[in-house]
């Protein structure tokens, strides 16, 4: 028996971590190389480095330093051979011309062409589209029109036959209702990507005059959209659960001219500006006037200063740990988030994510 137990012990370990790196821990990057390799990259599965432009038809580099840093994120695979390098194109206000170049069949194969030989030329894994958003409006006086939902399709289609087994394709997707409804043909794309990065995090944005949480887990509101909701929503539809990454914002939101009932939440204001995480000791700290809130309903963290009238939207360690709940009693495929570089590069979200993934 003595000689057994060990064993046993040895081979729950094994499973342990072998459950342990399922689990996707995506981040979306921006910035230098030198900025980057602070955090702590062997905590992540996945780096998509945004973003790279879209000349004509073709993917490229916008500049030197950028392929630079592309190369030497790619050798950190080295280092840490857990970790995937992925480029994406589009994001908010990246896609103007996104509507009317993938109308087009040729230019959709040229791109998908044109991908593949930057990938086996720089040893990149894959790419996220960040199409913002497809048949509805994104960013103001960008084109959409109801053909995108299409093209869309057709665009995922020929990206995955182009791409065969050798590469990694995903989206990142409006974790809102509308977007859901309205951009996306769910059930002809859910067999071509390896997974969708839900973008459950802007849910009330810049544009809004009424303040509300931006990156809530549940919603108990009327209309309120949630991370909750965008999952089911899919789950539904009878998406993979494995493909499905939800999104956490390493970022706050913050509101100005906010009156002091319910302690700002759903109060009329003015956005003002955004906090990223690494500066929340310096904005939010004792002596800053605002004061910490825990929506339990919501999953969701905010504050509120009464004196300057400001509210604050955010995720922390706390909501954090309920959104990893969250994956794992879903079994989802993991957590990305917007941005690596608003982290603390030590005793940040990053560390709070894997640990939290990590226990079981």
């Amino acid at each position: 028996m003595k000689k057994i137990l060990p064993f046993f012990f040895l081979l729950t370990q094994i499973n342990c971590f072998a459950q342990q790196k399922d689990y996707k821990i995506i981040a979306y990057c921006t910035g230098n190389f030198e900025t980057i390799k602070q955090y702590p990259i062997q905590k992540l599965t996945h780096i998509i480095y945004s973003f790279l432009k879209l000349q004509h038809d073709s993917l490229t580099f916008h500049n030197e330093q950028q392929k630079q840093t592309l190369q030497q994120l790619v050798e950190l695979k080295k280092t840490f051979p857990q970790l995937k390098i992925m480029v994406s194109i589009g994001g908010w206000g990246g896609c103007a011309m996104c509507s009317e170049l993938f109308s087009s069949d040729e230019h959709r194969k040229n791109f998908a062409r044109s991908a593949v030989g930057l990938f086996k030329e720089y040893n990149i894994d894959g790419l996220d589209l960040d199409w913002e958003y497809p048949a509805i409006e994104g960013y103001p006086g960008h084109l959409f029109q109801a053909s995108d939902k299409e093209n869309f399709t057709a665009l995922v289609k020929t990206l995955r036959s182009e791409f065969g087994n050798n590469y990694l394709l995903s989206f990142a997707a409006g974790g809102f209702i509308k977007y859901l409804e309205q951009s996306v043909d769910w059930n002809a794309v859910l067999t071509e990507v390896d997974f969708i990065n839900l973008m459950t995090y802007d849910l009330v944005g810049g544009y809004s005059t009424v303040t509300g949480h931006h990156t809530p887990l549940k919603d108990y509101m009327p209309d309120q959209q949630s991370t909750e909701k965008c999952v089911q929503w899919l789950l539904n539809k009878n998406a993979p659960a494995s493909k499905l990454i939800i999104g956490a914002a390493f970022y706050a939101r913050v509101w100005e001219h906010v009156g002091a009932d319910n302690n700002g939440l759903y109060q009329s204001g003015t956005f003002k500006q955004g906090v990223a995480y690494k500066d929340f000791e310096t904005y939010f700290n004792d002596t800053s006037g605002y004061k910490y809130y825990w929506d339990e309903k919501a999953k969701a963290p905010f504050a509120y200063n009464e004196s300057k009238k400001l509210f604050a939207t955010f995720d922390d360690a706390h909501s954090i740990a309920e959104k990893t709940k969250f994956v794992r009693r879903k079994k989802l495929g993991g957590i990305m988030f917007w941005e690596l570089i608003q982290d603390k590069p030590v005793g940040g979200l990053v560390d709070e994510i894997a640990k939290q993934l990590a226990e079981r």
